[in-house]
């Protein structure tokens, strides 16, 4: 997504703040690919995404007096944590919890090893994340990409900062053997 410049972001918050129906048209097309990634990273399936994505707008549209400006690139944080809220509320309520025993992954190399991404698609490393059992890709996702700590985790998980920690270690564990993997899957 291109960052829109100062000015033209103003423009849209005013036109969004007036109800005007072609502001929010042209919202969800500067910002739905970009709300459907963040989305992406939390649930794993393609329709349970449509369907958060769905909630988030309608979350953003009817809640948007509640947005403060805070100079450029507030609304994309803006909309951005109300996407990550909305999908761990969407976990919560979803009864397709999945529990995978670790030993299911057989022996996991060391997080600690970085792998070498250049060659792996972004498409591909997101379908890693997504392929985390639903603890793990969660405390990754809010540890990496919303840059939490174990406590804030914990906190808002209602886990242990301990069990923050083990579900990263792990999760890391998945995707560096993934990623060692994924050249020989492409032979």
């Amino acid at each position: 997504m291109i960052p829109p410049s100062a000015e033209k972001e103003k423009e849209l918050i005013e036109a969004l703040r007036g109800g005007k129906a072609s502001a929010k048209r042209s919202f969800y097309e500067q910002f739905h690919r970009y709300l459907a990634a963040v989305c992406a990273r939390y649930v794993g399936n393609n329709d349970d995404v449509k369907d958060l994505l769905q909630e988030v707008f309608i979350k953003i549209y009817t809640r948007f007096d509640s947005f403060a400006y805070r100079g450029t690139g507030s609304l994309q944080a803006w909309s951005r944590r109300i996407a990550v809220n909305e999908a761990l509320q969407y976990l919560r309520a979803s009864k397709k919890r999945q529990e995978v025993p670790l030993d299911s992954f057989g022996d996991l190399p060391e997080p600690d090893e970085t792998p070498d991404l250049s060659q792996i698609p972004q498409s591909a490393l997101l379908a890693m994340v997504q392929r985390l059992p639903e603890r793990y890709r969660t405390v990754f996702n809010l540890y990496i990409f919303e840059e939490m700590s174990h406590k804030e985790i914990a906190a808002l998980l209602g886990i242990g900062e301990s069990t923050s920690a083990s579900n990263l270690h792990r999760a890391k564990g998945l995707l560096t053997k993934w990623i060692h993997e994924y050249p020989n899957h492409e032979r």
